[in-house]
């Protein structure tokens, strides 16, 4: 899966992952579609971002929450 637009960076927003190194954290794009906005909502809200930003931050959400986690032997 190819996730050009999210970028972490230690120095960036405390290591959280980001859109495209922008400021807005992909946890903050997670939270506006949970609480029902669009994509076109949140772009019209932050016009730096654009549709495949949000379109890819749901995609990193989806795929750290299909992660397995393994208990301790």
């Amino acid at each position: 899966m190819m996730l050009d637009r999210i970028h972490v960076d230690p120095r960036v927003c405390g290591g959280k992952a980001t859109i495209r190194g922008l400021r807005i954290t992909v946890d903050f794009v997670l939270k506006l579609l949970g609480d029902g906005y669009t994509a076109a909502d949140i772009v019209r809200e932050y016009p730096e971002l654009q549709v495949e930003d949000v379109y890819q931050a749901a995609k990193y959400g989806a795929w750290l929450a299909s992660e397995r986690i393994s208990a301790a032997s």
